[in-house]
């Protein structure tokens, strides 16, 4: 297990509670969209606290990025990465990862689970190929949604936002149905990607399930 230690290069709020962290690239460090790294901070007290964070930016990019989700309630790991400023330093260890692309057809993301598709999403971006794919995007509220410029910017009609609060006209409100997936999968054949919550993840399987999707069309981390 090798480890890396790299250094803090820039970070900003995306939203109120996920904050981008940019830090330099070792030296032949390669990883497919949509993986990620175990990443700890280079602290005393924090540097055994490893946790998982998918990286959202390309390959052959000079920088590795990361977007993270943080929980200052938990007084934890994201807590501390909230404080963390240019010229700190991180410790990235193993890459890994089961989400990659393998083909046309629906993303299916609930709060930070959108993570491992940046990447991707930008990567059918510079290969001319997102035509064909749609995301659906689950948050609690508006405020939540992460990216969703860029994620409009890219996938336009193909890209759906259900809030469970709020009324803002613009987007859907509730929970991932049956009957909404229904109602927005246009080939029922094609892959299904997916990453959220658990209960979330659990209660979309079953619905897709229900719907004749096959465990094979589906792309996720194993759970």
């Amino acid at each position: 297990m090798k480890k890396h230690i790299v250094k803090v290069l820039d970070t900003f709020m995306v939203t109120h509670d996920v904050k981008q962290i940019k830090v330099d690239k070792p030296a032949g460090f390669s990883f497919i969209p949509g993986q990620a790294t175990e990443v700890s901070i280079n602290k005393e007290g924090w540097k055994d606290e490893g946790r998982p964070f998918t990286f959202t930016n390309l390959p052959d990019e000079d920088v590795l990025e990361f977007t993270i989700k943080t929980y200052p309630e938990h007084k934890g790991v994201t807590n501390e990465l909230l404080s963390l400023k240019a010229g700190d330093e991180l410790i990235l260890v193993d890459i890994f990862g089961e989400i990659a692309y393998k083909g046309k057809g629906v993303f299916i993301a609930g709060g930070a689970g959108i993570t491992p598709f940046i990447a991707i999403f930008k990567q059918l971006k510079k290969n001319n190929e997102l035509q064909g794919n749609k995301l659906i995007f689950a948050n609690k509220s508006h405020k939540d949604i992460i990216y969703e410029d860029l994620l409009n910017s890219y996938l336009g009609d193909s890209f759906i936002n259900i809030l469970e609060s709020g009324d803002e006209k613009e987007y859907y409100h509730g929970r991932i149905s049956e009957d909404f997936l229904k109602n927005h999968i246009d080939d029922i054949k094609g892959k299904f990607y997916l990453c959220g919550p658990p209960p979330m993840m659990n209660a979309v399987l079953k619905h897709l399930s229900n719907l004749g999707v096959k465990n094979s069309q589906i792309i996720q981390e194993a759970m």
